[in-house]
């Protein structure tokens, strides 16, 4: 069995943004699958992104999962809109989530499926802080409903490996 978190911020002032597109991968797989036939046990972390990790750790501790069962759902900066990678111990080059439950874990090996949303330049310059805490647009909402039937099936292969 596989443990799948999405990351994002708990509350609905953050529910739609960029940053939270882990809690909204997580939102489409409970809606589009049975997730105990693919032996999946699936969670969207309740606390902010800074502070992943102590919501990871919590759950590998008292459950009988492993680091090596992990898969962490988040967005990235590094990777357009409209694209994704799942990879094993790396990451993008600054995600505080990341970085949070790789510190409270002692380790940067587990997966990460790995969600671009990076789409500045159709939104004129910013930084990426107040970028990724912005609203998805709705015609970058459509590009993830085109995205996430592929993500899910990358996911399910992955599960068998």
């Amino acid at each position: 069995m596989k443990l799948i978190v999405g990351l994002g911020n708990p509350g609905s002032k953050y529910q739609n943004n960029r940053h939270n597109v882990g809690h909204i991968f997580i939102a489409y797989l409970i809606e589009q699958l049975r997730i105990t036939d693919y032996g999946f046990k699936i969670y969207r972390t309740d606390c902010y992104m800074n502070e992943s990790g102590k919501f990871v750790k919590k759950i590998i501790r008292n459950s009988k999962f492993t680091i090596k069962d992990l898969i962490v759902v988040h967005d990235d900066l590094d990777i357009p809109l409209g694209k994704f990678r799942i990879d094993f111990a790396r990451g993008p080059k600054l995600h505080n989530g990341i970085e949070s439950i790789e510190n409270e874990l002692g380790t940067k090996d587990f997966w990460r499926i790995r969600i671009g949303v990076d789409n500045r330049l159709a939104t004129g310059p910013m930084n990426g802080e107040s970028y990724v805490l912005n609203d998805f647009r709705p015609e970058e909402k459509t590009i993830l409903t085109t995205l996430f039937p592929e993500v899910k099936s990358h996911l399910i292969r992955l599960k068998l490996h």
